[in-house]
């Protein structure tokens, strides 16, 4: 069907609201309330409009388009609707942007700057409400810049079901609250943060640790379980590093949030995925060993090759949490070995009250890869009674791992106590250090891009098995 914004013809679909047609046609309707995943309120009344026929302005969010209709986005009387709607929004609000920490990507400001009026017309004092009262352990709420979207009730209704925010009291009492005693305890909690349009909910672990404009967001798949899903990792801009004279870059990511991809995860990650940044901060496997002394990384290499050569019947044990690009190197170079058998582990396993698996996105893997490495090497469990004379064990390694009088090679990128029993350890990048793709537990690839360089002495897995296949 044709419909007419501002005197443009545009093509709508059938059952499409205003403002997604606006949207999808990159013409400018602000909005606090709506979301695209979400139930539609039409609390805000920012998004009026001004629809031919109608007699008063109606919310694009709750108008359905049809054909021959005529909307106009900036007739004065809309523009004079949006000053008074900002000027109301803004009565009581402390506008503390000096200090928020959701300056810079705040849409009350935007859209203040935008079109909002340049003076506050109120002689009152503001009402002072809560300050930074912890919802959660994860999560700070300040009911004073809340501007009651219901954005954060709506999603625990309708997309974690947690039920676990509603708004209580009435009129200008109005706050949001938990509805139960306990914490704000959801496995999905920190999605309220990102769909916020203000700076009511805010992260406890980003809290005042860097301003946005400091920071830029990578491309990156979550590896906490066999969803994969679609992640922004922010680090540091390299012209915004704090850096003194010889001084190596940070390797520091400052936050995780979720890359809208409609294919795995819509625009949702779990808590998992947001504390991402902190289960990549853990001690790094830098230093390539030998019989449990530091090495050369070329002379672990030298040594591990001569194992391999001295092996009657040596095995891989394949990472679940490697790439695809990684894998087939690994193919390529020692899969047509005669006597090397090929195994896919499971590096990691759901930890002690971890949610393992739910109707939302978490799944009972917690490996983003084991879909891929099991196309290329089988579902073949790892037989201890073929009797290998060497391992050659590629990623996490716990103590329960490897048995005992086998001599074992590790492929390791963090530090493990299991680690120092190897003959041999050379250190290999994370998929944090790499670029690469995951194949996902439905056969979906996602790609993810390097997020830091990998550190001086560590090799690239691929890398590493074109070495050892000398």
């Amino acid at each position: 069907m044709k419909v007419t914004i501002n005197g443009r013809e545009v093509e709508a679909h059938e059952g499409e609201n205003v403002l997604q047609l606006a949207r999808r046609h990159d013409i400018e309707i602000p909005h606090f309330c709506y979301h695209q995943k979400l139930s539609v309120a039409g609390n805000c009344r920012l998004c009026l409009v001004k629809v031919n026929g109608l007699p008063k302005l109606m919310p694009a969010c709750n108008v359905v388009a049809m054909p021959d209709m005529k909307v106009e986005t900036e007739a004065e009387e809309v523009k004079k609707a949006r000053r008074d709607v900002m000027q109301f929004i803004l009565l009581n609000h402390p506008v503390d942007c000096g200090i928020c920490d959701k300056a810079g990507e705040c849409r009350l400001q935007d859209y203040q700057h935008e079109y909002g009026p340049a003076e506050s017309r109120s002689a009152d004092p503001k009402i002072h409400r809560r300050k930074l009262v912890e919802l959660s352990p994860r999560i700070s709420l300040d009911n004073e810049r809340c501007i009651l979207c219901s954005r954060c009730v709506r999603f625990t209704r309708e997309i974690s079901k947690s039920n676990a925010l509603g708004i209580v009291e009435r009129g200008a009492q109005s706050f949001v609250e938990r509805t139960g005693e306990g914490p704000f305890d959801d496995p999905y909690s920190d999605n309220v943060i990102g769909i916020c349009p203000v700076g009511a909910l805010l992260s406890r672990d980003f809290l005042y640790a860097s301003r946005v404009w400091f920071l830029e967001p990578v491309r990156s798949v979550c590896n906490g379980c066999a969803r994969g899903c679609s992640v922004q990792v922010w680090r540091r801009r390299k012209e915004r590093e704090q850096q003194a004279p010889g001084m190596a870059r940070t390797h520091s990511a400052y936050r995780v949030t979720a890359l809208d991809n409609p294919a795995i995860n819509g625009p949702w990650i779990c808590n998992k995925g947001f504390d991402l940044h902190k289960t990549m901060a853990r001690p790094r496997a830098l230093q390539a060993r030998t019989g449990g002394s530091a090495a050369t990384l070329e002379t672990a290499l030298d040594a591990a090759r001569a194992l391999l050569a001295r092996a009657q019947r040596p095995a891989v044990l394949a990472s679940a949490h490697a790439s695809n690009e990684e894998l087939d190197a690994l193919a390529a170079a020692l899969g047509s070995r005669p006597k090397l058998q090929v195994y896919v582990r499971e590096d990691c396993r759901p930890a002690p009250g971890e949610v393992v698996e739910d109707h939302l996105l978490i799944r009972a893997d917690k490996n983003p890869n084991t879909t891929g490495a099991r196309q290329r090497f089988g579902d073949r469990p790892f037989d201890l009674a073929a009797g290998h004379d060497l391992l050659l064990l590629w990623g996490e390694v716990g103590e329960a791992d490897v048995p005992d009088g086998v001599r074992w090679i590790h492929l390791a990128s963090f530090e493990s106590p299991a680690s120092a029993r190897a003959d041999v350890v050379i250190p290999v990048s994370t998929h944090f250090e790499r670029a690469g793709h995951f194949t996902n537990f439905e056969g979906t690839l996602n790609a993810f891009e390097p997020v830091f360089d990998k550190p001086p002495g560590v090799l690239h897995a691929a890398d590493a098995f074109r070495e050892l296949a000398r």
